[in-house]
């Protein structure tokens, strides 16, 4: 083994004992790889950001702003409407919107879809004394099924299509990974509808809508009497002189209430505030600052109303205060909103916030007035998941953007335009007719995983030029190279999804791609078998909460713990498996 090939390899197994690990962001874990690989000699400084450029990060990012389009449309709230008639049967109503959110994953970003149906899942539920942890798992799992079925369903597909071209001069085309992919798909679900959630804990009675969180166990109603020396700060310094953890939810004076109270309120002496926080700061906070406790029980109705709401949001995989700390994002200063608790991973709420860092998955339950929690959400990239009802946007008739997109999907799959340039061109057609605006097309786009798909190419192509992709493919032969070609088929699908079921599935297409086709040619076959064994098996973790931001966007919700996953997912796995190589047997080996 050559000092370069060494050297290619540390950097990898350094960048998915990262991913692993789980402490960076993984697109600073791909920077990171990039810049190891460049200093190191690896990376031609004139190839360091050619990754930017591929095919398929160009096309990811247009699908992204695509799936914005298509929200903005209506037509998909128009679709989850119809799911409120299911809620007569459980099965029923797994399999409708597992179903529907598979079908929209198919034309759209399955994290998009799956964000988009979640809201709905949960007010179903609610609606039918369910417990949410039945629905949200299938519904993430569907979100991933739907991803297998056409080019642009998921990331991994659109990088084994370039790789694809770049490996044999030809592309998959749109629909290419239906033959194989709508197969899985349709086995997946009926397993999801009649088996698969079954098997789930009902760890979240959905009695109503604040079952996730009892906010009164940590209020108290309190009179600011003459002397207090609270009287004549400002709600914004009193909350700042208890780092945060302490809430003013509400100001009774005069005997009106004043609820989610302005930072820059003044309290004033006969004041009945409305506190929130954790025992263990609000008693010492009361009786250091001479506040009279009164015996009024405070309940939710005392802190919500028509125009100030309590809901709860769930951290979006895109959203900007993911990895910070309350400190840092000062919700109630810049977007007017009260942070009152965190649910992670369905375990008790969290009030002692101040050195808590934001996690993807993570339930808030906050305050605010409607504007202030809608441009907030919009702002964080938060998404609202206890609505007191399914919102229709109020934009263009469906049918144009609908239209825009079909037309470059016919171009695509015709070979009229490639792919990125269908799709780029379908950008350019819906921001000219003002389906999306430029901001909209900007904050659409999930940057890091732009920015983990073009810094990681380049590496991929070191392993491939410095003989790392010829020497796995050689050993994977040698082990395995005696057996029938179904068994080397599976083997290449099982390692490409347990990889994906650890991290992140992207970097595992851009890494087993090359490997996959290596393998063929040493076996003297067509490299599309081995290709669509290395797609299938990435885009289809079900066996962690971490191989995918879908499944880890319902932990919180969903009340979920880490082995329940595996509960559910291992017989899904496994029957992809036993689905997808004959399919790919017959269809695709030559």
């Amino acid at each position: 083994m050559n000092h370069e090939l060494l050297i290619v390899f540390s950097i990898i197994g350094c960048t998915l004992g990262l991913f692993v690990w789980g402490r960076i962001r993984y697109d600073m874990v791909a920077m990171m790889a990039l810049l190891a690989g460049v200093f190191s000699g690896v990376v031609p400084s004139s190839d360091a950001f050619m990754g930017f450029g591929h095919p398929a990060v160009v096309t990811v990012a247009a699908v992204l702003i695509i799936s914005k389009a298509l929200q903005n449309s209506g037509v998909v709230s128009w679709l989850a409407s119809l799911l409120a008639s299911t809620r007569s049967s459980v099965t029923l109503q797994v399999s409708a919107g597992s179903g529907l959110v598979a079908l929209l994953s198919c034309v759209m970003n399955n994290v998009g879809a799956l964000a988009l149906m979640l809201p709905v899942t949960l007010q179903n539920a609610a609606r039918a004394a369910k417990s949410p942890s039945i629905f949200l798992m299938p519904l993430s799992f569907a979100s991933l099924l739907g991803g297998l079925v056409t080019l642009i369903g998921t990331p991994t597909n659109i990088v084994i299509s370039t790789f694809r071209q770049e490996f044999t001069g030809r592309p998959y085309q749109m629909f290419d990974f239906s033959y194989v992919g709508a197969a899985v798909a349709l086995a997946g679900l009926v397993y999801l509808s009649f088996v698969g959630w079954r098997l789930l804990p009902k760890r979240r009675p959905a009695e109503s809508d604040d079952a996730a969180f009892h906010v009164e166990e940590y209020v108290s109603e309190v009179l600011v009497p003459n002397g207090s020396s609270i009287v004549g700060r400002t709600v914004r310094a009193l909350e700042k002189n208890c780092e945060n953890e302490l809430t003013v939810m509400a100001i009774i004076r005069n005997k009106k209430r004043r609820l989610a109270p302005h930072g820059l309120e003044k309290i004033r002496v006969d004041d009945t505030l409305i506190l929130e926080g954790d025992p263990e700061i609000l008693n010492p906070f009361i009786t250091s600052r001479h506040l009279q406790r009164l015996e009024h029980l405070v309940e939710r109705s005392d802190v919500d109303s028509d125009d100030v709401h309590v809901t709860e949001a769930v951290v979006l995989p895109d959203s900007l205060i993911k990895g910070q700390s309350m400190r840092g994002v000062r919700m109630h200063d810049q977007y007017g909103i009260n942070l009152l608790a965190i649910s992670r991973r369905g375990r008790k709420p969290i009030t002692r916030l101040a050195k808590i860092k934001f996690q993807v998955g993570d339930v808030l339950l906050v305050q605010g007035d409607v504007n202030s929690l809608e441009q907030g959400f919009a702002r964080m990239g938060l998404l609202e998941v206890a609505e007191r009802g399914v919102r229709t946007p109020q934009k263009h008739n469906f049918m144009l953007p609908i239209g825009i997109f079909a037309i470059a999907i016919v171009c695509a799959a015709l070979g009229v335009v490639t792919v990125p340039v269908a799709f780029v061109s379908a950008v350019v057609a819906l921001i000219a007719f003002r389906v999306v605006s430029a901001r909209e097309v900007y904050s659409s786009v999930e940057w890091p995983v732009i920015i983990l798909l073009g810094a990681l190419i380049p590496v991929g192509n070191s392993l491939q030029a410095t003989g790392g992709t010829e020497l796995i493919a050689t050993s994977f032969v040698d082990v395995f190279g005696d057996m029938p070609v179904m068994v080397i088929i599976a083997s290449l699908m099982i390692v490409s999804m347990w990889l994906s079921d650890i991290i992140p599935n992207t970097p595992v297409a851009v890494l087993m791609a090359p490997i996959g086709f290596t393998i063929s040619q040493k076996l003297g076959l067509s490299a599309d078998p081995f290709l669509m064994a290395v797609a299938i098996g990435c885009a289809t973790p079900f066996l962690t909460p971490i191989g995918h931001q879908s499944n880890t966007l319902v932990m919180g919700p969903g009340g979920y713990r880490f082995l329940d996953y595996a509960r559910m997912g291992f017989a899904l796995e496994l029957l992809v498996v036993l689905v997808a190589v004959p399919m790919i047997m017959l269809v695709w080996l030559n």
